[in-house]
C-alpha cells in the first residue's frame, strides 16, 4: 500500500516515522526493524535508526510505501 506522510516541522527520524504511521508499535520495534535491514529509504537498505527525513524520500517496509512530504511552512 502506498501513502503520503506530511512532515510537521523540519524533519522526522526514521524510527519515529515507522511508529507514527503504525508500522511499528513502539520505538524499540521500529529500531529493531531498521537494524534487521527491513527498511529501505529511496530503494537502499537504511541501517541508521535516527536517519533524518526532510521530505521527498520514499520509505519502504512490510509491504508499505510511504512518500514523505516536506512541511510547507518549514
Amino acid at each position: 500500500m502506498k501513502r503520503d506522510f506530511q512532515i510537521k516541522g523540519e524533519l522526522i527520524t526514521l524510527d519515529a516515522l515507522l511508529k507514527a504511521v503504525g508500522i511499528a508499535e513502539s520505538g524499540a520495534q521500529a529500531k529493531a526493524m531498521i537494524a534487521d535491514g527491513q527498511v529501505r529509504v529511496d530503494g537502499t537498505v537504511e541501517l541508521r535508526k535516527t536517519r533524518k527525513l526532510r521530505g521527498g524520500e520514499t520509505v519502504e517496509t512490510s509491504g508499505e510505501i510511504i512518500v514523505l512530504k516536506a512541511d510547507p511552512e518549514g
